[in-house]
């Protein structure tokens, strides 16, 4: 299937890349082959999955040997883009997955740091905006966030950085909802000269455990951001509580930055 490569939250921030990689990839027929075709900045090199040893971790795989294996996917698809966006920020999940790996034992161990990068790399959409905005949603105060304060949306930037939550949105549907990680205002905002290095940058120092195992997530149903999903015109599009869910529970500490 391919990607409507107009819906806002591709033609924000991921295009033209996003659509060139595609193009690529379906003119080669060989998804690493397409990627490795772009100019890489954090070193790795995409070889098939094949390429991954049995009884290896996939995340020590990559760490030795800078190679990351890769499907012929639309979740693998996007998996390369991030790693072609955002190269020093994807560098440093995987070392941090490996750290983790040779300090619990290996393949098939878990903890809360591996939990927490697994989660930012698959589902994290990131938030730079007003801090009205963001109390109002990690509050879970959902009128006051996407209707009331509607304007302010102007000056926030949401940035989908999880390749399986950018794979869900090929087929969109109401529910689908983003782990939101909060960066700085002081970054430059998305299209300005320079932001994606920025954002990049600041990841990369940004990430690790006394950030993530904290859980500093609130929850976005993303089609509820204005401007991305017609219905969500009309103020009862935020009535449905199976979707725009109350709080439940104190957001976390981090809510501030």
């Amino acid at each position: 299937m391919t990607p409507d490569w107009t819906a806002p939250w591709l033609a924000g921030c991921h295009q033209p890349l996003a659509q060139d990689l595609h193009a690529a990839w379906r003119q080669q027929g060989d998804l690493p082959s397409a990627l490795n075709g772009f100019p890489r900045q954090a070193g790795v090199h995409f070889v098939p999955q094949a390429a991954l040893p049995e009884g290896v971790a996939y995340e020590q795989f990559i760490f030795d040997t800078l190679q990351v294996p890769t499907r012929e996917n639309l979740h693998d698809f996007f998996n390369g883009l991030m790693w072609l966006q955002f190269p020093r920020a994807k560098r440093r999940l995987n070392l941090l997955q490996a750290g983790e790996l040779a300090r619990l034992g290996g393949v098939g161990t878990r903890g809360p740091l591996r939990d927490a990068l697994t989660l930012f790399d698959e589902n994290v959409a990131l938030f730079r905006g007003p801090d009205s905005l963001w109390q109002a949603l990690a509050h879970k105060r959902w009128q006051e966030l996407f209707v009331q304060q509607r304007a302010l949306w102007a000056q926030c930037d949401i940035l989908l950085f999880g390749h399986a939550l950018l794979e869900q949105l090929v087929q969109p549907f109401k529910s689908i909802t983003a782990h939101v990680y909060r960066v700085p205002e002081a970054l430059p905002a998305m299209g300005a000269p320079g932001w994606q290095a920025a954002w990049d940058d600041w990841l990369a120092q940004d990430l690790g455990e006394t950030t993530l195992v904290p859980k500093p997530y609130v929850h976005l149903p993303v089609l509820g951001v204005p401007g991305w999903w017609p219905e969500n015109a009309d103020p009862h599009f935020y009535d449905d509580t199976s979707v725009f869910r109350p709080l439940r529970r104190p957001p976390p500490e981090k809510i501030t930055i």
